[in-house]
């Protein structure tokens, strides 16, 4: 595997690299990335797994600093997947100095995590806009327990008619059915304890006839930033919660189930 961190070298390492698939990641691996790397590599010919914390999708700058960071550990367990390359850019090597160009999907970046995260979408579809013309892949790799920034990111590119597929993969939990998040690991046993009702309360609202009654019901006692049904492709039940100083989101999907 290569490590490369300018785009000039990345676009002279993929040339005449056949089908290429990219996982986008903001490092810290888990079980959920590696899940995305496997798919990856099992249907294209190149992998390109990107790794860069992107400040343009924080709005808080402390949330900013403390987002887990560990490229030696990612690097090797990139390259045991079976990933081509690690391209791992500098903030100034894909926001240089002058830069003013955003991407705003309009309508799906409002709501849910757009009403607690101003902005988010906005550098989310940026980052990623310019990472499907630096990589130019054929598929990109994302999981479905971010369902509205999966949302986001089909709208942009059927609305600038991108030549990408998207592959969106269920989401991967731990076996207490903890949905993993490189956050997680901010979690102190006890808080993680108490995490552990968001996805029980998604469930359950899932399964009963009122579905954001049933799940706010869940999660009395808990700092809730919202329960909603959201009607993505599929419909989920999605919700937010802060846990001590560290802030969840999971969702559901709905098909199949009461509504």
């Amino acid at each position: 595997m290569r490590t490369i961190r300018t785009i000039l070298e990345l676009r002279e390492a993929l040339r005449d690299s056949g089908d290429v698939g990219l996982v986008p990641t903001m490092g810290a691996f888990h079980e959920g990335h590696l899940s995305l790397f496997r798919a990856a590599r099992a249907e294209s010919e190149t992998v390109v797994a990107s790794l860069f914390v992107n400040p343009a999708q924080f709005a808080d700058t402390a949330d900013l600093e403390r987002y887990p960071r560990d490229e030696e550990r990612d690097a090797q367990l990139a390259e045991a997947e079976g990933v081509d390359v690690l391209f791992a850019p500098s903030a100034d090597e894909l926001y240089p100095p002058g830069f003013q160009t955003w991407v705003e999907v309009e309508e799906l970046s409002r709501g849910l995590e757009g009403t607690f995260r101003p902005g988010h979408f906005r550098g989310v579809a940026t980052v990623c806009l310019k990472l499907f013309n630096i990589v130019r892949p054929r598929r990109a790799y994302f999981g479905q327990k971010d369902a509205q920034q999966a949302a986001v990111l089909r709208r942009m590119a059927a609305d600038l008619d991108l030549d990408l597929e998207l592959r969106v993969l269920p989401t991967v939990r731990d076996a207490d059915g903890l949905a993993l998040s490189s956050r997680n690991v901010l979690l102190s046993p006890e808080d993680r304890a108490r995490g552990l009702t968001l996805p029980r309360a998604l469930h359950a609202g899932a399964a009963a006839d009122d579905p954001v009654g049933t799940a706010l019901a869940a999660l009395d006692g808990l700092e809730v930033d919202y329960v909603a049904v959201a009607d993505f492709d599929p419909r989920v039940l999605a919700g937010a919660v802060r846990v001590g100083s560290t802030r969840l989101i999971d969702n559901v999907p709905l098909e199949g189930a009461k509504q």
